[in-house]
């Protein structure tokens, strides 16, 4: 029988506090998990928390899972994961009985360890040496819990939608670290109200520059180019740009592809200037760590869609057979998808920005100026006349190419559903056909089973 899942997440926050706590390891460990765990009063050690990549820098994979960007050959299909199986085909009983699903519990893993961080702040009391290390942490935390509950969102509640998002069950909302605190779903409303709020406070604490040798750790642009991501998904587009174009007049870097050596097998170990907070998919526990390998080929009409000059294709895939490619590693510097906020998807979330608010020419001219910096020197031409709805469908075509494999496309299919704007998605294995209809529940993942036992709270529905 699978432990109380909370009680999983109070054990490995002991341990964590017990590795950064050094002498008092003995006096950690000897003690049992309970609501009143010894919170940390150091901000060392408090660092030393929200400082652990393995687990603050870890995005959930099930999204990208259950996207389009690829197919499985059914050799490769029939040895994964009963998870990772199952959600390939969009199965209704994503799980089979099977709890500790990572991509809901190392997010609330997350949660947990901002929400102590953020208790232990309380009780310090900061010399005038100390606030500027303080208030870095409390704005870290904060976002870090950001980053978790939207994560999580995305995946186990239903699509935001401004018309019923007040009536809509969200996900569980949890502020403390005490376990013994009831899990609720919250609204789809309290829970992006929760998530904005925990943004807004961390961008007024964040260090206002990119942190270039600690890419883990955010900073206020981090904080905002993830505002731009959340009113994205959230379709509201009029914020999602504004924050975008804030991101992009502090900082608009962009990488020369020119200057790559695309043909390498990990193009970006070394060019990591346009990242903004770096985040990857977990290194264990699904397929995606292995999404280089001979059973995973990249859908053919997305590397059909790129252009002979467009260096992307050979930076992001490398070809194994005729008609079948793999994917690189990526600007995590490894084999491991990325799945943080770069530069790049700002300037195509402030170009989708301005094409929905009409203005063609300023979409148009950040999706110029992102392409010229990714085709062949010399070989690109610049869009100089369209109207604003093919601005948008050129905005659009260009996420899919420039965002693949970084846990965004699930995100995109979902609020594009809501437009009308796709179509039904196929899988075939073995001659069997799999669908996944528009606006289907199967876009909404079921909460694990061990959380349903244990809390009681309401499930998803999984009809087709």
């Amino acid at each position: 029988m699978n432990p109380n899942p909370f009680i999983r997440l109070t054990i490995a926050i002991f341990l964590a506090i017990a590795v950064a706590a050094g002498g008092c390891r003995k006096a950690f460990l000897a003690q049992r998990p309970s609501s009143n765990l010894l919170i940390p009063n150091s901000l060392s050690v408090l660092q030393e928390l929200l400082d652990n990549e393995r687990v603050m820098n870890v995005s959930p994979a099930l999204g990208e899972v259950s996207a389009d960007n690829y197919f499985l050959t059914s050799n490769t299909w029939t040895s994964l994961d009963t998870k990772d199986y199952n959600a390939y085909v969009w199965a209704a009983d994503l799980y089979q009985g099977q709890g500790s699903v990572p991509d809901w519990d190392l997010p609330y893993q997350q949660v947990f360890y901002a929400n102590t961080v953020l208790q232990g702040l309380a009780q310090i009391r900061p010399d005038s040496t100390e606030v500027a290390e303080w208030n870095k942490l409390e704005g870290w935390a904060l976002f870090s819990r950001a980053f978790a509950f939207f994560n999580i969102a995305e995946l186990f509640a239903k699509p935001y939608d401004s018309a019923t998002a007040g009536m809509d069950p969200g996900i569980p909302i949890r502020l403390s670290p005490d376990i013994n605190e009831k899990t609720t779903r919250a609204t789809m409303q309290s829970t992006y109200d929760q998530i904005l709020d925990d943004l807004h406070r961390a961008a007024a604490f964040l260090p206002v520059t990119v942190p270039g040798n600690n890419l883990n750790r955010p900073s206020r642009l981090a904080a905002q180019a993830l505002l731009a991501r959340i009113y994205l998904s959230m379709r509201v587009y009029d914020s999602a740009g504004w924050y975008a174009n804030t991101v992009l007049q502090a900082y608009p870097f962009l990488l020369d592809y020119n200057s790559l050596n695309v043909g390498g097998f990990v193009p970006f170990a070394d060019a990591m200037r346009e990242v903004l907070f770096q985040a990857n998919f977990p290194v264990v526990g699904n397929f995606l760590e292995g999404i280089v390998c001979r059973g995973c080929v990249v859908d053919t009409s997305l590397v059909d869609s790129y252009d002979s000059n467009d260096l992307r294709r050979p930076a992001f895939y490398f070809q194994r057979a005729a008609d079948t490619f793999n994917m690189k590693g990526s600007y995590a510097g490894s084999v491991f998808p990325f799945s943080g906020l770069a530069t790049d998807e700002m300037y195509l979330i402030r170009a989708e920005s301005e094409a929905r608010a009409g203005n063609a020419a300023g979409a148009i001219n950040d999706v110029n100026t992102l392409l010229a910096h990714r085709w062949r020197t010399g070989s690109f031409t610049a869009e100089t006349s369209m109207t604003a709805p093919q601005a948008l469908d050129t905005v659009l075509a260009e996420r899919r190419r420039e965002l693949a494999f970084r846990g965004i496309r699930w995100s995109d299919l979902r609020r594009l559903n809501q437009e009308g704007r796709l179509d039904t998605l196929h899988r075939v294995i073995n001659g069997q056909v799999y669908t996944l209809f528009p606006n289907s529940d199967l876009y909404t993942l079921p909460i694990p089973p061990d959380v349903i036992r244990f809390s009681g709270i309401m499930q998803n529905p999984r009809e087709p």
